[in-house]
Parts: structure tokens; C-alpha cells; sequence
């Protein structure tokens, strides 16, 4: 699915650039511990963006799934908790926010499992 490409690149971008922001501007400005959160964030936002193209590349070749779809929101949803979480952690301090992020890994975990699943049943 076309979307899916484009979002996923999008998250690609995003993330190179939020990478290079961490690495040239937070370096110095904030605690290392946060600085490494940023730097976690930045891998998991990179990592789902590559799957989410590959979902979309998928979805183009492959029978219609529906588990491919929400594999590719799931993906999504875990960027934005998961990563965006860690990113305004790091950013504020804001310890509370610690307890969102769980919510981007399970969406993350879910993600996986509807890939196995649609793998499972297509190939």
C-alpha cells in the first residue's frame, strides 16, 4: 500500500533528522541518561519505520491481508507512544511520561505477531 511506503519514509526521515538533532543540539544540554532515551527512541522510530516499508512493499505483492494493515497502524501507533514518549522524556524530565511507553512497545509487539500471522497464512 502506497501509504504505507509514504509513511514509513516519512518515519525514516524524521528519524535521521531527529538523530542528528540529539546528537549536535541535546549533546552537552541535557543529562546523559536522557540523551541515551533520545538515542533509544531514535533506533525504535527507525526500526518500525523500516518494517512500516516493508509492510507497504508487501501489501503491493502480496494477496490482500488485513493483518499486513494493522500491522502497519500498529507500528505507527507504537512510533508515536513509544518513541514520543521517550523524546519528550528526554526533553522535559517528565518521569510520568515513563509509563506511555509501554503502550508503543506492546503496539510494536502486536505489530510483529500480525506479520508472523500474515506470513503464516500467505506464503
Amino acid at each position: 500500500m502506497k501509504l504505507f511506503i509514504i509513511i514509513g519514509a516519512i518515519n525514516a526521515f524524521l528519524s535521521v533528522a531527529l538523530g542528528a538533532f540529539g546528537a549536535h543540539a541535546l549533546e552537552g544540554r541535557v543529562e546523559p541518561k536522557y540523551l541515551d532515551t533520545w538515542n533509544t527512541a531514535v533506533q525504535y522510530q527507525m526500526f518500525h519505520a523500516t518494517g512500516i516499508l516493508v509492510i507497504g512493499i508487501l501489501m503491493a505483492n502480496l494477496p490482500a491481508t488485513g493483518l499486513l494493515n494493522w500491522a502497519g497502524w500498529l507500528m505507527l501507533v507504537g512510533i508515536i507512544f513509544f518513541s514520543g514518549s521517550l523524546y519528550i522524556l528526554s526533553l522535559t524530565g517528565v518521569s510520568i511520561l515513563g509509563a506511555i511507553t509501554p503502550i508503543g512497545g506492546v503496539a510494536f509487539l502486536a505489530a510483529w505477531i500480525c506479520v508472523i500471522i500474515a506470513a503464516i497464512r500467505v506464503l
